[in-house]
């Protein structure tokens, strides 16, 4: 059914890069033109030029102690401090936490690896910075990643692990987590190296670095700026952790020096885009509702 679909989908011509810089309305259609084609280049992609034994998908590349505390928590949620007791409150509203495996990570970078070599198009992140080696990670946006095993993958994080973390921490969050979106980037010096201070689009965000042992980098601190007072906090990424908080916490990317840096940014927010206002109070809800998943169909909506 897809065959060639690989071939047709390697010989499109992208748009340039300052049309997608200025969002022209010819590559709004170059993605809307080609959705069938690209998700189905993605199948056939995966069917045809991925080792599933070597590059297998899994929570088995995810830390084994928040792996084990997680699956813990969804038995029985009245054990879920087990979860909290491995995140660590690095600065207001933010949490640091290993999240993949450093042993095991290799096997996600040597699938990203296969997908940059895959010559299949794909949309970078241009809300934020035109990142070139970024790529839309959720279905809801044009030119994402649309190869099966890993959405699976994808959704298995949302779902499984950042929905009820974010809930336990956040719970003025329930109800503006339903939806997902997701995109990788990519820091490297002189080209995209930084990202001026901003807040999210987003109730809550998962930056989880991919980032192996011994891949060293200099700079590319994340600064967050404290709601009240304006203080920064700058806090470095370590090879797999992972910094939670919420969307509406300030934070800037500091230039990188040396070395790359490789990161998927998660969000969850309402439906159409819906966040919580500014001082919702802290309700406690029931540990059943936070380890629990919403009933709702993608809306469809992406904020870039």
């Amino acid at each position: 059914m897809f065959a060639n679909q690989l071939q047709l989908a390697r010989a499109l011509e992208l748009p340039t890069r300052q049309a997608m810089l200025y969002r022209e309305q010819s590559v709004q259609h170059f993605w809307n033109s080609n959705t069938d084609l690209i998700t189905n280049a993605w199948i056939e992609w995966e069917t045809t030029s991925i080792d599933s034994s070597t590059f297998t998908l899994d929570d088995t590349l995810l830390d084994k102690n928040l792996r084990e505390a997680v699956k813990q928590a969804w038995d029985d949620p009245a054990k879920e401090l087990a979860v909290k007791a491995l995140l660590h409150e690095v600065a207001p509203d933010v949490f640091q936490f290993q999240f993949f495996d450093p042993e095991r990570r290799a096997v996600l970078r040597g699938y990203l690896e296969q997908v940059w070599n895959s010559q299949i198009p794909m949309r970078p992140p241009y809300g934020i910075v035109l990142n070139r080696r970024g790529a839309m990670l959720d279905s809801r946006s044009e030119g994402y990643l649309a190869a099966p095993s890993f959405q699976t993958f994808y959704n298995e994080i949302l779902n499984t692990y950042m929905r009820p973390i974010s809930r336990m921490l956040f719970p003025e969050v329930i109800g503006f987590d339903t939806q997902t979106f997701g995109f990788s980037i990519y820091y490297e010096p002189n080209i995209d190296s930084s990202i001026r201070p901003h807040t999210d689009a987003s109730a809550v965000t998962l930056n989880i670095n991919l980032n192996l042992p011994g891949e060293e980098f200099t700079g590319s601190e994340v600064d967050f700026y404290h709601p009240y007072t304006g203080d920064i906090k700058s806090l470095t990424f370590k090879p797999g952790t992972a910094m939670l908080h919420r969307g509406n916490i300030a934070h800037a990317a500091k230039p990188i020096t040396s070395g790359e840096r490789t990161n998927f940014v998660l969000w969850l927010y309402g439906e159409r885009g819906r966040l919580p206002t500014q001082g919702t109070p802290r309700i406690p809800v029931d540990a059943k509702q936070r380890w629990s998943n919403p009933n709702k169909p993608n809306d469809g909506y992406a904020p870039f």
